[in-house]
């Protein structure tokens, strides 16, 4: 009887450590995917990887936790896009944490109407849950001069 208690309990902890591993490949691959549309300028499918009301922290929305809409996300993106046409993101790092947190670490490039070019460091805590990305928190320094090239 013992033995068959210790095949089942490591049958179990075999189980739960692959469905926590297939979790996490899942939600790596939605954040490679959402880079992938954010890149080709794909706002719509980027916002079908969101949750209809997702929750945003960012410095370029108002202050604290602000909810946004698939259709909000389109506009903003959009609107971004026609100020940077050539905005592209580069992924430095995903740093999985825990099952339902990816963070990333990556290079925001582009160029401004000015004509002067911007590398910027940015970092993003996506919170998904049931395939979808339920929250999107962005820390950025949007006050440092450096970041821009002539």
């Amino acid at each position: 009887m013992k033995q068959i208690f210790s095949c089942c309990a490591i049958l179990i902890f075999l189980f739960a450590c692959n469905n926590k591993n297939n979790t996490i490949a899942n939600n790596k691959k939605i954040i490679t995917q959402y880079f992938e549309h954010f890149n080709q300028h794909d706002f719509k499918k980027m916002a079908d990887l969101y949750a209809e009301n997702a929750s945003f922290k960012d410095p370029s929305l108002d202050s604290g936790i602000q909810i946004q809409t698939k259709q909000q996300i389109i506009a903003k993106y959009t609107q971004l896009a026609s100020l940077f046409p050539d905005l592209t993101d580069q992924i430095i790092q995903l740093y999985p944490s825990g099952e339902n947190h990816i963070i990333v670490e990556f290079i925001s490039k582009g160029t401004g109407p000015d004509k002067i070019k911007f590398s910027l460091p940015i970092c993003t805590i996506f919170t998904i849950e049931n395939g979808l990305i339920t929250k999107d928190f962005t820390y950025f320094d949007n006050f440092d001069e450096s970041t821009s090239t002539k």
